[in-house]
């Protein structure tokens, strides 16, 4: 059995990298750049010049070519949708909206994956429930119509635990190979939104060109990475949970530079959902990694006997 703690620590990280995202985001959209726009412009790049390794690697791949390709589709659909609601919406109502993906990751980590929903990990998964309730306000949060930005976030978590699910099918496939093709699905999808807006490539002052290449090799590029390593080594309900400590990264930030306010409800959501976190980080008793061979792979079926 192999330790979690690596695989704990490196979705923590990812976590505080993703939760902080909302600042260079809304730099770049102060400087014109529209989310779409700017996903093209710091996915694409990045993925370009690490599809060798794709093509280095194509034989441990090419086995699961299918869902190397839905993880290119899903994780770039999730990356891009996220990074567009945080560029257009209220960044704290974006997170929790986007949040919703660690239910999503339980029900489909149980449903696709056969993994065991463990009282520990259902009282996690309720604390983060209940905290994201008392964050919204409870039903005053919905009684207005979802903007743009909120359905993107809602596509973006619900792409994202479905980013988790395959990534964990998936062992045999190489971490550098995971984390490009995600690059590349989310250039693709940027791609496409933008010739779907009528959108036009901006010509760009050499600091803000610098910037969102920087910002696309390294601050992406980490966060990318640590995500699907941990994603991989780990139960896709118990990483969705700890990855909520992004929201917690993302609304303590916000608060205290961002110029946005909590009221006290939301404080009280927030240590529900820390509490969630915390839970199943020091879970001690939970499996390590454990290769999952297939979606469709049944977790009581056991290999039958040669006849001799």
């Amino acid at each position: 059995m192999h330790s979690t703690r690596l695989p704990v620590f490196m979705l923590l990280f990812s976590a505080t990298l993703w939760g902080l995202s909302w600042w260079p985001l809304k730099a770049f959209a102060a400087q014109g750049l529209a989310g779409s726009v700017l996903a093209l412009l710091s996915y694409g790049p990045a993925g370009l010049c690490g599809l060798y390794l794709v093509l280095r690697e194509r034989r441990a791949w090419r086995a699961d070519a299918g869902k190397v390709l839905g993880l290119a589709l899903i994780g770039g659909g999730a990356n891009t949708a996220f990074m567009a609601a945080l560029m257009l919406g209220d960044v704290v109502r974006v997170m929790l909206l986007f949040y919703l993906s660690p239910v999503w990751s339980v029900l489909g980590g149980r449903i696709f994956l056969g993994e065991h929903v463990s009282r520990r990990r259902m009282l996690a998964a309720s604390l983060a429930l209940a905290g994201l309730w008392f964050v919204i306000g409870g039903m005053q949060a919905f009684r207005s119509a979802l903007s743009m930005a909120d359905g993107l976030a809602l596509l973006a978590g619900l792409a994202f635990a479905g980013n988790n699910l395959i990534s964990r099918a998936t062992p045999s496939v190489p971490m550098a190979t995971k984390t490009v093709v995600v690059f590349l699905g989310g250039a693709l999808m940027s791609g496409l939104a933008v010739v779907w807006q009528g959108q036009q490539l901006p010509m760009l002052a050499p600091g803000v060109a610098v910037a969102v290449l920087l910002y696309g090799f390294v601050w992406l590029g980490l966060a990318m990475a640590s995500w699907q390593y941990g994603v991989t080594h780990l139960e896709t309900g118990r990483a969705g949970v700890i990855l909520v400590t992004e929201l917690v990264v993302a609304v303590a930030s916000v608060t205290l530079w961002g110029g946005e306010q909590m009221l006290p409800h939301m404080w009280l959501g927030g240590l529900l959902i820390v509490a969630a976190s915390l839970l199943e980080a020091t879970d001690a008793g939970a499996p390590g990694y454990a290769p999952v061979a297939s979606l469709n792979a049944s977790p009581v079926s056991r290999p039958r006997k040669e006849s001799a």
